[in-house]
């Protein structure tokens, strides 16, 4: 399974060398971009992280940091997370961070309100919208229907995830330690490929990209694999075995990042899709 690693900052990790972070094999990094819903509510260091990461070679996403009590202070904050976004382009998703005690003890459905008038607002205007929220609050503070409805970036530090729902990200430590910053950071891995959804689909500030022969994938493209991870769905974090030889798209449709194919030629598009889809494959084994 493919893995990406990182780190998470804000304006208390001071001044970072970006070239020594890119150096030492983080390969993105998720900015603080601000916190709250007031337009003086902006994390000091963000400009300045986002350009000299960059300019490193480090991929980037954002989060705001959430004080919200209610769907019109989301909205807000939704509003004013646009403002410092405004510009700039994003290869990693934009995050929005619940995990206050206030929010916890809003119950369920109001938290999981917040939470989609926030993310829906950023999804209409072009952003891929992740919700960061640590194990506590995705069992028991948010709705099955919000947390399987949006990208999560699950925080538990620990040896390894135990969280069953789906999640693109995992934040597995808040006390690392990386070549050009001073003190902790957190650390964090990827298990989806980002950069490619985002300018695939046109999101995060990116034009999207057309390929190599002037058409998008179409159902019953052939693709060719080797060893190439096979899921059970397009959320599925762990595959469920390997793919070689030729395979061919069963609809041509992205989903998260991932592409339904089958094994046989005769099998495409046929229904119950159940019956003929063989899998799930990662959109960078079309590259």
């Amino acid at each position: 399974m493919t893995q990406y690693f990182g780190i998470d900052v804000s304006e208390y990790q001071g001044d970072i060398d970006w070239k020594k972070v890119k150096a030492a094999g983080r390969d993105f990094a998720i900015l603080r971009c601000g916190y709250g819903r007031y337009a003086d509510q902006i994390d000091r260091r963000f400009e300045q992280n986002y350009k000299n990461a960059k300019a490193a070679g480090v991929y980037v996403g954002a989060y705001l940091f959430s004080y919200a009590q209610t769907t019109a202070q989301a909205q807000e904050e939704a509003e004013n997370c646009l403002r410092l976004l405004r510009g700039k382009q994003f290869e990693y998703p934009v995050v929005y961070d619940v995990e206050t005690s206030a929010q916890r003890k809003l119950g369920k459905e109001k938290l999981s309100a917040i939470v989609r008038t926030f993310c829906s607002i950023l999804e209409k205007n072009g952003y891929y919208v992740s919700i960061y929220a640590n194990l506590d609050f995705l069992r028991s503070a948010l709705t099955t229907e919000v947390t399987s409805r949006y990208d999560v970036w699950l925080a538990q530090w620990a040896s390894k995830p135990t969280y069953a729902g789906s999640y693109g990200m995992w934040q597995y430590s808040a006390a690392g330690t990386v070549s050009g910053i001073r003190g902790a950071v957190d650390l964090d891995v990827a298990y989806k490929n980002y950069p490619l959804i985002m300018r695939r689909n046109g999101l995060n500030g990116f034009a999207a990209e057309t390929r190599s022969d002037s058409r998008p994938p179409q159902a019953g493209d052939p693709v060719r694999l080797a060893n190439e991870p096979l899921y059970t769905s397009a959320r599925t974090r762990f595959p469920s075995g390997k793919a070689n030889g030729t395979y061919y798209l069963y609809d041509g449709k992205a989903v998260d990042g991932r592409y339904r194919v089958t094994n046989k030629r005769a099998n495409v598009g046929r229904k119950p899709a159940i019956w003929f889809v063989s899998g799930w494959i990662d959109a960078s084994a079309l590259e």
